[in-house]
This record gives structure tokens, sequence and C-alpha cells, in this order.
């Protein structure tokens, strides 16, 4: 049985279960679960979202973390925490704004309203909206072909690239792509993607 795509993420806490939780023990949590998200910015291979249904609270700081996002036309989003009386902290104040602008991050975090496939598709927040999740499957899994075929250096110098210009200057940017590049001009996968252009051949390239 084909199971549907889902990004639905509950984040409990159980420390906020018990009667006088510990300020200490409390950030250590927040902290460890901070960590598990940022672990797809972190995987060197681009990590690509698929959202069908409700991406509420922790599913949007997962979907955010990652590279690109896909959903389907049934997706629905919502930065919840403000309702239940708390501040997002596992990532979405920090990435959503650089996804759909300041404005429009402070708007949806401060009232909790819920974003539809389309204006999410419109704000930036997802790249392509599929009319259903098998629909949703197949597209993503065509990109993800897509990306499998191309050199593995250039892939992730790229995600990391992009990550870095995120959070540093345009001038720290070009920097840290110049010296990225120059370590890599003698790669074998360049050699390759040479070769088969002159060859006029799809080129081949080794996995890391």
């Amino acid at each position: 049985m084909r199971m549907p795509l889902h990004l639905i993420v509950t984040v409990v806490n159980p420390i906020l279960l018990t009667t006088h939780p510990s300020p200490v023990h409390e950030c250590r949590h927040v902290r460890g679960l901070q960590d598990s998200f940022t672990a797809f910015e972190r995987c060197r291979k681009p990590v690509l979202c698929a959202v069908q249904g409700a991406c509420f609270g922790g599913g949007v700081d997962m979907a955010v973390a990652c590279d690109v996002r896909y959903c389907s036309a049934d997706a629905r989003f919502c930065v919840k925490e403000v309702d239940l009386a708390i501040t997002a902290d596992i990532g979405t104040l920090q990435r959503l704004p650089t996804l759909v602008g300041h404005g429009v991050a402070t708007e949806m975090a401060l009232t909790a309203r819920v974003v539809g496939a389309e204006e999410a598709k419109a704000i930036g927040l997802v790249t392509e909206v599929a009319p259903d999740a098998a629909a949703l499957e197949a597209a993503v899994a065509e990109r993800a072909k897509a990306l499998a075929a191309k050199s593995p250096l250039a892939v992730q110098g790229t995600k990391q690239a992009m990550l870095h210009a995120r959070d540093h200057s345009v001038g720290d940017g070009l920097e840290f792509v110049a010296m990225m590049n120059s370590a890599r001009l003698t790669s074998e996968d360049l050699s390759e993607a040479m070769g088969a252009k002159f060859a006029r051949r799809a080129p081949t390239f080794s996995k890391l």
C-alpha cells in the first residue's frame, strides 16, 4: 500500500509536562531539537521536501530547513506556536524570513494564520504545487533523479555556497566560493564534465 506523503511534525517537549521544568534542562532540550533540524542543512546532499496536507508548527521548522520545498494542492502551512503561548524556537523564525521576506514571515508568525498551497508558492515558501499526492511524489522523484545525475562536488559546493551566502555579506560569499572552487579545479568531475561536453555525451560522475 502506498503511504501518503505528509510533513506533519508534532514536537512534544516532555519537560513541559513536568511540574517544575528546569530552565537549564529545557534549554538543552530545545538546542537538541534545533540541532536535529539543522542536520538537514548540514547534510552534504540536497534535501528535497515534499509536503501534503497540514504542515504546522514543527512541520514548518523541518520544511524551511530543507533545501527545496514542493507541495500538493491540499497543503497548508502555519507557524502555530503563538497560539500555544510559546515562541517558535526550532528554526522557523530564523529561516522563514530568507524565503518569504521579513514582513511576510513576521505576519505569519504573529497571526498563526493558515497559508494555502498557491499562496505558499506565490510568496516563495514552495517552488512547485502538484495537483495531488501521486503527482507530488512523481515530481520530487524526477527532481531528485536529475540532481543525482549531476556532479556531486558541484551540487555539494552549490549548497554550501548558498547557505553561506544566506548568512554572510556578498563579499564574504564571493571569497568563500572563490576559495572553494580554486581547490576543485583539478577534480575528476570537472575533467569528466568537459570531456563529455566535447564528446557530446552525457557525463558520468563518481559518487561521494
